[in-house]
């Protein structure tokens, strides 16, 4: 019986003596090398075991751990877990440090704190040896450059900016000169003289054949605006004397405000400007009952514009034959 009862306290003294050592705090630094090159690293291992979940604080490190040692870098805390025993955890954390100073560097002692205790790693010694320099020799490249061929995608790659400029700029010209050679046509001629008919008289007539051509009947909207808003401008140029080709449509609604121009006839004259642009740029599909309208205002705003002449309204299309 008695010595039943000395084997259990053995055996109980043993597990709360396990428990305790368990539980115990300890810290610790380490190097990967003790020994480097001027301006070479190395990395600092700080290391903490301890009773799984109690919180503990790393140090808090600067740009610098001395006078002659840097801090380069600070990796993340690295947790690992005993699985003989899981109420004991232990967590790591490297830092990457150099030195630029030749000799023997002192790398302080670290401390950790939870809440009511600090605990501290030992100094740690860190030779840093300077690179050996035979002064008797020149000073000579270690090896000569490299000769890099260069050759003509090299250079269209290393100036790839200006090509595109130059080449977007011919293409601008080239548009340029096409748009000017078609807007320039040709007046009519009658026995040989050139015969200048007023601005209603051309554009009521070409309206008129746009008209005919039936465009966005045949699904070509953007060109039937395109023409349409062409027809206007051109006879605005003739009729008020503002550069109308070369204007944004809401330039020339500014233009046109030192003319003799009713609201009425203004708002005849935005709608279809505005609307031409919407399906030319904005890529807008009106309705069928747009279009004939835009047509209709356009008809009605030359009419309303013309200059009274009589002999240029005998040569006018008759309304009829517009509609």
């Amino acid at each position: 019986m008695k010595m039943y009862i000395h084997w259990s306290l053995l055996f109980c003294l043993t597990c709360v003596g396990y428990h305790g050592l368990a539980q115990e705090i300890k810290v610790s630094a380490r190097l990967d090398t003790a020994t480097i090159l001027l301006g070479d690293q190395t990395k600092l291992r700080l290391t903490v075991d301890l009773p799984a979940r109690k919180n503990i604080m790393f140090p808090d490190l600067a740009d610098t751990l001395s006078a002659k040692i840097q801090l380069v870098d600070i990796g993340k805390i690295d947790t690992l877990k005993d699985q003989q025993h899981p109420e004991q955890w232990r967590l790591s954390r490297s830092y990457t440090i150099t030195s630029f100073d030749a000799g023997t560097q002192t790398v302080p002692a670290f401390a950790f704190k939870t809440a009511d205790t600090t605990w501290k790693t030992d100094p740690l010694p860190l030779l840093v040896k300077s690179v050996a320099v035979d002064t008797t020799k020149a000073i000579y490249d270690i090896k000569q450059p490299l000769a890099v061929s260069y050759g003509i995608m090299d250079w269209l790659r290393d100036n790839l900016v200006l090509v595109l400029l130059i080449i977007l700029s011919i293409v601008a010209l080239l548009i340029g000169i096409y748009y000017v050679r078609k807007r320039r046509k040709k007046l009519p001629k009658k026995e040989h003289e050139q015969v200048v008919l007023p601005a209603d008289v051309v554009a009521l007539t070409q309206l008129k054949e746009l008209r005919d051509k039936q465009l966005w009947q045949q699904d070509q909207v953007k060109l039937y605006y395109s023409e349409l808003a062409d027809i206007i401008r051109e006879f605005l140029e003739r009729r008020y004397q503002i550069r109308a080709m070369e204007q944004t449509s809401e330039e020339i609604f500014v233009l046109l405000k030192s003319k003799e121009i009713t609201e009425v006839q203004r708002d005849r004259l935005v709608q279809v400007l505005r609307l031409a642009d919407l399906v030319k740029f904005a890529k807008e599909q009106p309705l069928p009952v747009d279009n004939e309208q835009s047509m209709d205002n356009a008809i009605q705003f030359v009419e309303d514009a013309r200059e009274r002449n009589l002999e240029a309204e005998d040569k006018l299309p008759e309304r009829d034959e517009l509609a």
